[in-house]
């Protein structure tokens, strides 16, 4: 290190004054009130707050304090989480607060990291954390873990001397070691490169902090919902006040008939239930270990047509693990592995080795090594017990140069017996000797091809291989003259549940991607285990997107499922061919380097116990328990959501669309209003809300929802029959709607043996007393109608009595509370006299059943023309 003066102090602070510490930026986060006008601030708050005016203006108190809690609420159960970038910046923050060993005017000084300039001299050791990002001066045996950036799962040996070219990536760059990256073995001294947002782990954060969140799909179909409603509504309001106008009614009347049909077209509930809907969602997947941070989130999952997964931690174990084994000249069942025939094999890599497990089962080590200890654990051969029985008395340490460890061990009869473990080619060169089934003879060129074969066909199956050799009475170590024992074979597993997981995405028309900083070969070989690849062509290497223009990415994309030796920029490149081809990607991950993928996708999934804080915060998804699996029950939850959810909106429509044809029909046939504003929230609020609600968290027990592709990017709600389905529906509704309202002066006219002519029904319904009894039948024939109606919205292809209705309860009891709430409101006097309705005998309640009836009817021969045109 002598040959290291570093900066001077002065020239260090004069640095740090110019260029500022080496953290990450912030960046203000929302406040609350911010976050609250967003949500006030849209098209049905508008015209809501526009009814509010008006009834203010008309004296009309009681409706506009009803309507102005409907928006206050709805913008404060509307403010879901936000500020996710800020929670990931403040994550990236955290991590990167460290001290740092330095050489500055010739002496080796601890200082915070933060006051790190760029050439400073930095030492390196195992277990200290990079503090920046160095170009790498001088390395010894520096092995640098860089998972949590790169996705690699074995640490990567560093050497100074390398020489990269222009389409060598980060993970490949063994002259650089990375701020946020750990050393896991030897040392390294290297000069500050970059420092601060300058960085490799500064520019993700610049990533994760730009990525703005996006609405989800159910977001955009209910903006633009409210946008086709405000409109109607608009043009509906001007053309009944100018059909009024000419009939020569008072402008008062006029104003509040544009109240009320304001208020009818307009679904003030819909946006409070799809709040709760996804807010229960948010609960059912809690259960299943998938923390729902972004409430969209909860409906977007459903519509994905892409899963994007890093390898390392979610399709894999993200622990190296022995997988097969060659000794004696061929393959070992790992599985039946016969101790007693393989302790040398066991036995030799468990001692040859400077990893442990702790008895709570906690890995220490590289992780290579900490495979070979467990390997040994599997079959009963504990470490510790065994380096008691047989110290090590000697070692050499593992280097680049021979590509080899040895220790050296003493035995209870006196014998010393060396280890040494390594690379197969590097080990038979030293070897003399081999050992087949307990005999030790000379190795021959026989032996040496059969030993080699084995290790390719490891090698080309993406293990890693190394081998064990062993001399007795060797206590120098020396590395010559060894006897030849066998090899092993390890790897990152795949987790075998995740298997099953991809072939239920297949059906469901979900593609499964593997996006990972690994090399092709690994990649390749986990890919085809799981079945989301087969083939090489379509496998793609961080190299090649770099000469891929984005539109060339994204005509390719569908045809590649493997993208390998990527960087974080690349990940959120993929992510956006995707989109950019029209479909709805997720992606999922756990390190660092995932942090801006999982922002830029439309919903980030992060693994709870493995993944980074970073991970975390960018996410919109944490999984609990880290499996693939659960993102596959997720994603079946969110189909299910965004159906109840489609379910609930066509409902609502049905009636408020009825309520728009009974109002405008009666006034351009110059009756009097069949229904009060008062009335028509009642039923948006109470008669609707509760069947809506119901419908929202119907179980879908008939309904194989992963059997169906997944919805298209921007797919209408009326998509699949929902525009047939709310106009039948609306029209059958107002059409018994206006029957109920008129059926009151008609009996009063064949009473009096007058013409049922439009003019008498007019002029009947002048009468106060008569107009009220109407608006009772019209008001309550309504809301019967809606209740009947809702129970058919279940499943609109099958016969409500095939349906077990005892399966949502929640729907049986809204529609006795709809049907209590009409009751009170026409029999108890207050709110008689609130809603401004009258009494009503039984034979007036048997009338409204009936015509109530009619839309269950009316589905019941839908369903059977639909059977009969299969």
């Amino acid at each position: 290190m002598e040959k290291f003066k570093g900066l001077s102090q002065s020239e260090a602070e004069s640095l740090l004054l110019k260029n500022g510490r080496n953290c990450l930026k912030e960046e203000k986060p929302k406040t609350v009130f911010q976050m609250f006008m967003e949500q006030i601030l849209n098209f049905t708050n508008a015209i809501l707050a526009a009814a509010i005016i008006i009834s203010v203006i008309l004296h009309d108190y009681g409706e506009a304090v009803i309507m102005l809690v409907i928006v206050i609420a709805n913008a404060v159960i509307g403010v879901v989480q936000e500020g996710k970038a800020q929670k990931a910046l403040d994550a990236l923050k955290k991590m990167s607060v460290l001290r740092a060993t330095v050489i500055r005017d010739g002496e080796t000084k601890e200082i915070s990291s933060e006051e790190l300039v760029v050439g400073d001299i930095v030492i390196l050791e195992a277990g200290k954390q990079v503090p920046a990002d160095l170009k790498l001066l001088e390395t010894a045996a520096l092995m640098v873990d860089e998972k949590a950036l790169t996705g690699e799962s074995v640490p990567v040996e560093k050497d100074c001397s390398f020489v990269p070219d222009e389409k060598t990536g980060i993970g490949d760059r063994l002259d650089l070691a990375y701020m946020s990256t750990i050393v896991t073995a030897g040392r390294g001294i290297g000069c500050v490169e970059h420092v601060g947002m300058q960085t490799q782990i500064g520019k993700i954060a610049d990533m994760v902090g730009k990525e703005k969140d996006k609405p989800s799909p159910l977001q955009k179909g209910m903006d633009e919902l409210s946008r086709v409603l405000g409109i109607a509504v608009i043009i509906i309001c001007a053309v009944v006040f100018l059909i009024g106008f000419l009939q020569g009614r008072e402008v008062l009347e006029l104003l509040m008939t544009a109240v009320s049909l304001a208020v009818a077209a307009i679904p003030e509930g819909i946006p409070t239930i799809v709040t709760i809907v996804l807010a229960l969602g948010m609960q059912r997947m809690a259960k299943i270990n998938a923390i729902v941070k972004n409430m969209p989130a909860v409906e977007t999952l459903g519509a994905v047509s892409y899963v994007c997964s890093d390898k390392t931690g979610t399709l894999t174990q993200n622990k190296m693990t022995v997988v097969k084994a060659f000794e004696n000249g061929e393959y070992i069942d790992i599985e039946t592995l016969d101790i007693k025939k393989h302790d040398t094999l066991l036995k030799g890599f468990m001692l040859c080795n400077d990893a442990s497990i702790a008895s709570d089962g906690t890995e220490v080590g590289d992780p290579t090594e900490t495979a070979l200890v467990a390997f040994a654990k599997r079959y009963g051969i504990e470490k510790a017990e065994n380096e008691k029985l047989t110290p090590r008395i000697n070692e050499k340490a593992f280097d680049s140069d021979r590509k080899l460890m040895t220790t050296v061990h003493t035995f209870p009869e006196g014998r010393i017996i060396s280890y040494t473990k390594g690379s197969t080619d590097e080990l038979l060169k030293r070897c003399t000797h081999i050992r087949i089934n307990g005999e030790v003879r000379e190795i021959t060129t026989s032996d040496i091809g059969t030993v080699m074969s084995a290790m390719s066909e490891m090698s080309n199956n993406a293990l890693r291989v190394l081998s064990l050799a062993v001399r007795e009475d060797n206590s120098d170590a020396v590395e010559q003259g060894l006897t030849y024992i066998g090899m092993i074979g390890m790897i990152d597993p795949e987790r075998p549940e995740v298997v099953e997981s991809i072939k239920t995405f297949k059906r469901a028309g979900i593609k499964t991607v593997m996006i990972t900083g690994d090399h092709k070969d690994t990649a390749l070989a986990i890919a085809r285990k799981l079945g989301i690849a087969e083939d090489a062509d379509e496998c793609i290497m961080g190299h090649e997107l770099n000469e891929m223009s984005d539109d060339e990415l994204r005509q390719k994309v569908s045809k590649l499922s493997i993208f390998a030796r990527v960087s974080p920029e690349h990940k959120v490149k993929i992510v956006k061919a995707i989109q950019a081809n029209g479909f709805i990607s997720s992606m999922t991950g756990d390190g660092v380097n995932d942090a801006p993928s999982l922002k830029a996708a439309d919903v980030g999934v992060a693994m709870g116990i493995t993944g980074t804080d970073v991970a975390k915060g960018a996410a919109d998804i944490v999984l609990q328990d880290d499996k693939f699996t659960t993102i596959e029950k997720a994603v079946k939850e969110g189909r299910n959501i965004y159906e109840n959810v489609k379910k609930s909106i066509l409902f609502a429509l049905s009636s408020n669309v009825s309520e728009v044809i009974v109002m405008f029909t009666a006034i351009a046939a110059g009756l009097a209003a069949p229904l009060k504003a008062v009335h028509i929230l009642w039923i948006n609020l109470l008669t609707d809300s509760l069947p809506c609600f119901a419908l929202g968290v119907d179980p879908n027990s008939s309904s194989d929802v992963m059997n169906k592709k997944p919805r298209k990017n921007g797919e209408s709600i009326f998509a699949g029959g929902g525009y047939f389905k709310v106009g039948l529906y609306s029209v059958v509704i107002a059409i018994i709607t206006l029957i109920a309202f008129i059926s009151t002066p008609l009996k009063e006219l064949y009473a009096s043996e007058m013409a049922p002519t439009l003019k008498n029904i007019i002029s009947m319904l002048e009468n106060e007393d008569i107009l009220k009894t109407s608006q009772t039948l019209a008001f309550c024939t309504l809301a019967m109608a809606e209740l009947f109606h809702a129970i058919g919205m279940r499943d609109t292809e099958r016969s409500v009595f095939r349906f077990n209705h005892l399966d949502n309860k929640i729907m049986i009891l809204a529609f006795f509370v709809g049907v209590i709430g009409q009751v009170l409101v026409t029999e108890v006097p207050f709110l008689m006299k609130v809603f401004g309705t009258s009494h009503m005998t039984l034979g007036m309640w048997g009338f409204v059943t009936l015509l109530g009836i009619v839309p269950t009817l009316v589905h019941e021969i839908v369903v059977i023309v639909k059977k009969i045109k299969k």
